[in-house]
């Protein structure tokens, strides 16, 4: 065939393959999108962010729209679209890819850059200025040297002249002190400002340097119209904990729980004014429970390993259908987000799937903030409230004389709330006093927890030692008895009825042959526990005092030395 002859028919197929392929290409159009941060999940080591982008869609046809600059930590396989407009939208994938630049990304990071830099210039500047001072000072002392120690052939200073000399080096050698230390000041103070911006930056650093990522949603067009896009993604460097702030109210018997989440986060984007969601769903233990491997014995050999363990699989696992990425959490925070990913299709048409796939199960509790919150990308606790709920409380005293002469208010409540009380720390207050900084296990809804208030000096206990002494037994068998006998007083002096649950011991023989009789109380009165645990519940009247009586005996045969004796 010469290259003037005829085109073959594969050719044909083949030059028309290409032209089709580049009219394709000539319509694609990758379109970078204003995004906005409409709503954060935070778990206990993650969040679940969605960002929102309005698009103005035209003829038909493939069209990319593009998330620029988001985090580097993001979870790829955790991309998750959805949306909703007036024009028909097939969403066919989105993708993940990391761009990696000379510049830093995060604007919060560069102006710490740029502040470091202008810190340390600042900071040479002081250096030099303080290396001048000592230059002038030292040629302020050469001046005063040569005065004290002229030349031979130098005429030697009067007394007029150097009176005038000593008083210009006194008059400089001040204004050199005083502007060294103006200078070691602001030495000090800019060091400082130095130290707190290079670990601020340190923590930002970690959440992606020189580096974003960009996600692009690859769509099909049918029609001109508009859309609203939701893009979310798991990422890594995020958190939160529960907080409590108990306050006992004295006269009404009752407490004011204030439930709080504290949120941290170090993502590499600031979350401003966001609708916030705290989910008690944990996504790092996965789905589905572990699978338990065979538990082998055997002798063993050197080197070599004695058991297997199995690892459970990842929380977040991927599905690939028709390339289109999806996070599985299998809680009702998925179900939670699915709906609100719907609700941008309310009165509008919406955008359908290439092939879509989730899994939903009722595991853990969402507490969704009622009001817009701020978490900046800074590692920085910031406390958001949950809800605040008026539980009632049985009040009542707790005293171990033997340990401590004082008496321990307690209160029982009962969380009638809807909520689980998940176990953190708690600040405890009586009335407006602050009185003890405690934790709580968690507590499910209508389950009792106690709460510890610390000592009231409105409940007075003391132990006191009667007698104390040690006497022969038996006419055979000689042996030994010590008595120890005690008296507990206890005084209420507040002007209501109190509770006090009083707690002493006696010894608990680990040896037949030592024998331990409790003589007073009478056993219908208190029986010892196994530990030898005593316990009086006492309701004492407004000024009530109560003596209670404790009398116990020890013996052993002679010839015995007998450990833990008082």
């Amino acid at each position: 065939m010469g290259i003037g002859g005829p085109i073959p028919m594969n050719t044909h197929r083949s030059l028309l393959l290409f032209i089709c392929t580049a009219g394709s290409l000539a319509v694609l159009r990758a379109t970078p999108v204003d995004s906005t941060l409409s709503s954060v999940t935070v778990y206990a080591d993650r969040a679940v962010v969605t960002r929102s982008a309005k698009l103005a869609l035209g003829a038909s046809g493939p069209f990319e729209a593009v998330f620029e600059r988001l985090p580097q930590g993001i979870l790829d396989d955790s991309l998750r679209v959805a949306g909703s407009g007036t024009a028909k939208v097939t969403i066919l994938d989105v993708t993940a890819r990391a761009e990696y630049v000379d510049f830093t990304p995060n604007e919060r990071v560069e102006a710490l850059e740029t502040s470091l830099r202008d810190l340390q210039k600042q900071r040479r500047e002081v250096d030099d200025r303080t290396q001048a001072l000592a230059k002038a000072q030292k040629n302020l002392d050469q001046i005063a040297a040569a005065s004290m120690r002229p030349a031979k052939t130098a005429q030697p200073l009067s007394l007029e002249e150097a009176g005038k000399l000593m008083v210009f080096l006194d008059e400089w050698r001040g204004k050199i002190a005083a502007e060294q230390r103006s200078l070691d000041e602001r030495r000090a103070d800019l060091d400082a400002k130095k130290s707190a911006a290079e670990r601020q930056l340190a923590q930002l650093r970690d959440a992606g340097g020189h580096a974003y990522k960009n996600v692009t949603v690859r769509l099909s067009v049918d029609g001109p119209g508009s859309a609203e896009l939701a893009l979310s993604y798991a990422i890594a460097g995020a958190g939160w904990s529960p907080r409590y702030d108990a306050r006992l109210v004295g006269a009404a018997h009752s407490v004011q729980l204030g439930y709080f989440g504290v949120v941290h986060q170090n993502t590499g984007e600031d979350w401003k004014n966001v609708d916030l969601t705290l989910s008690t769903a944990r996504p790092s233990l996965g789905g589905s429970p572990p699978s338990l491997a065979p538990w082998a014995v055997d002798i063993i050999h050197p080197a070599e390993p004695m058991f297997r363990a199995a690892r459970a699989e990842g929380a977040f696992a991927s599905m690939a259908s028709a390339g289109l990425s999806a996070a599985v959490v299998e809680t009702k925070d998925s179900a939670h987000m699915d709906n609100r990913l719907r609700a941008f299709a309310a009165d509008r048409q919406a955008l359908s799937f290439a092939q879509t796939e989730s899994q939903t199960q009722a595991t853990s509790t969402s507490f969704r903030i009622s009001v817009p919150a701020t978490v900046l990308s800074d590692n920085s606790p910031q406390k958001v409230p949950i809800g605040t709920f008026q539980l009632e409380a049985t009040t009542g005293y707790v005293a171990i004389p033997k340990l401590l002469p004082a008496a321990f208010l307690n209160a029982e409540v009962s969380d009638s709330s809807d909520y689980p009380l998940l176990a953190g720390q708690m600040n405890v207050f009586l009335d407006d006093t602050f009185v003890a900084a405690s934790s709580l296990r968690t507590v499910m809804p209508g389950e009792k927890f106690e709460l510890a208030l610390g000592v009231d000096d409105g409940i007075s206990v003391k132990r006191v030692l009667n007698r104390h002494f040690t006497e022969d037994t038996g006419l055979v068998t000689k042996g030994k008895r010590i008595t120890y006998d005690y008296t507990i007083m206890v005084q209420n002096n507040k002007k209501t009825a109190e509770k006090v649950v009083l707690s002493d011991q006696i010894p608990v023989s680990r040896n037949e042959k030592i024998a331990v009789n409790l003589r007073t109380p009478d056993s219908d009165v208190t029986r010892p526990e196994t530990d030898g645990t005593l316990k009086w519940t006492l309701n004492l009247k407004p000024g009530e005092k109560r003596e209670v009586p404790l009398v116990f005996a020890i013996e052993y045969p002679n010839g015995i030395v007998v450990a833990g004796l008082e």
